[in-house]
């Protein structure tokens, strides 16, 4: 079984990525399975918090040997986390899955995340933490991930969907760029609060981004996460 893991950041385009491996011949999608433990181990006050914890396990040892790690009846499972989410866990288990970052202009993160929660740091948007879990895969066990950037799947899904199967050595099918409209059963819980924009489309196509402002009170978040972002789009797949 070939599991795919992908490490994303919030406010970007991977429950839209999770819907497209969704529409595979023969594949599993499993929807942020440590939120749980996140929302735990910080005490944020996320919409849906209780609601969450209370769907899915708390412990992380139990997430990666049930869930991650589990039996699945499809020849591949693509299981959707967040990297900030894996907080406090142990990074061994990634040794067995192929593991990809989907990365997302910070300015853009923050600026979509503000609409929801307004009080942010760099824990809320990812990506140092997908920056450390890079470099632990790089150094530790000498993986070379797959990093995609969202504004280029945006500016060209099909190719870089294209592209993105060819570096994951999965045949790419055509059924993943389209799908009906509304949620899917592999919604985590917290779909209702997050996903309704999701949830109007049917398949990934291609936008032009708009620009964004940000407040200047968001000057220092921005620059501290432009550092990581810089460092791992350096490594994309293009």
């Amino acid at each position: 079984m070939k599991r795919i893991h992908l490490i994303s950041g919030p406010r970007n385009i991977s429950t839209a990525m999770m819907y497209a491996f969704a529409q595979r011949q023969s594949c599993t999608v499993v929807d942020e399975p440590f939120y749980a433990h996140y929302l735990k181990r910080t005490g944020v006050d996320h919409p849906g918090r209780e609601k969450t914890i209370a769907s899915m396990s708390t412990d992380p040892n139990l997430v990666i040997k049930n869930v991650i790690l589990g039996d699945y009846l499809t020849e591949e499972v693509y299981i959707k986390n967040m990297g900030h989410h894996l907080l406090d866990v142990d990074f061994d288990f990634l040794s067995g899955l192929t593991n990809m970052f989907l990365v997302r202009d910070p300015k853009r993160i923050i600026a979509s995340f503000t609409k929801v929660i307004p009080d942010i740091t760099i824990m809320d948007i990812g990506l140092k933490h997908q920056f450390e879990v890079w470099k632990y895969l790089v150094e530790e066990l000498g993986q070379n991930p797959v990093v995609v950037d969202t504004g280029n799947v945006l500016k060209n899904p099909q190719s870089m969907i294209q592209k993105l199967c060819i570096a994951l050595t999965i045949p790419f099918e055509q059924s993943m760029l389209t799908w009906e409209p509304g949620p899917r059963n592999e919604d985590g819980v917290w779909a209702e609060y997050w996903y309704g924009s999701l949830h109007e489309s049917d398949g990934l196509k291609q936008k032009t981004e708009e620009e964004v402002e940000l407040d200047s009170r968001y000057d220092g978040l921005l620059e501290e996460a432009q550092y990581y972002y810089d460092h791992l789009k350096k490594f994309e797949i293009i």
